[in-house]
């Protein structure tokens, strides 16, 4: 029998307006997909628990995300939108998501997965790493900025791709002037593209 818990109510009710129904479709669909889940919230969001992490949803002012805990494992990695916290992009409306059956095939993969012990790092690691390709204009924007170029450079080799395809994967001028000013306000500061995510 699933478990319902009130904090997943009252962060749904705090939702923006548009969040609301995406959120409580999100939730229905996971319910009705695994009636064994276990609501709770982690890190100030809903997650969803079957035999261990499988699920989460998040809401912000004008997007929300989900994202499976496995998603690696589950989808094809061109599948897979990072541009937001989840791996379905930004979703402004239900109509962003995959179809009903398509994320209940994803939720019964992932409680297979569960069941199965298997871990998230479970993947085969690719032969040889990525390229790590920097932007030009990014390299010389941080040219400029001595205090971000020294963090950039002490960066993992993630991080550096984390922001350097936040840019690239920008679809206008005026998103990746944007995107850049961000970046170097926060790569000055230390912090990585994800920073907001990451435990303390």
């Amino acid at each position: 029998m699933s478990t319902i818990d009130p904090r997943v109510d009252a962060y749904i009710a705090k939702s923006a307006e548009f969040a609301r129904p995406i959120l409580e479709h999100l939730r229905a669909v996971v319910h009705a997909a695994c009636p064994e889940v276990e609501e709770t919230m982690k890190w100030s969001f809903p997650h969803f628990m079957y035999k261990g992490m499988m699920c989460s949803m998040a809401s912000f002012k004008a997007h929300c995300a989900f994202n499976f805990w496995k998603a690696e494992l589950l989808m094809e990695r061109e599948q897979i939108k990072r541009e937001a916290m989840g791996c379905f992009g930004r979703i402004a409306s239900i109509k962003d998501l995959p179809t009903k059956k398509v994320l209940t095939g994803y939720i019964k993969q992932a409680m297979k997965l569960n069941e199965d012990g298997v871990a998230a790092s479970a993947r085969a690691k690719p032969a040889a790493p990525r390229e790590l390709v920097i932007p030009d204009y990014l390299d010389a924007a941080l040219d400029q900025a001595p205090a971000a170029r020294a963090h950039f450079d002490a960066f993992t080799p993630g991080k550096k791709r984390d922001y350097a395809e936040w840019l690239t994967e920008a679809k206008t001028e005026a998103t990746r002037t944007r995107r850049l000013e961000q970046a170097l306000e926060w790569i000055g500061e230390g912090k990585s593209r994800n920073w907001k995510y990451e435990k303390c």
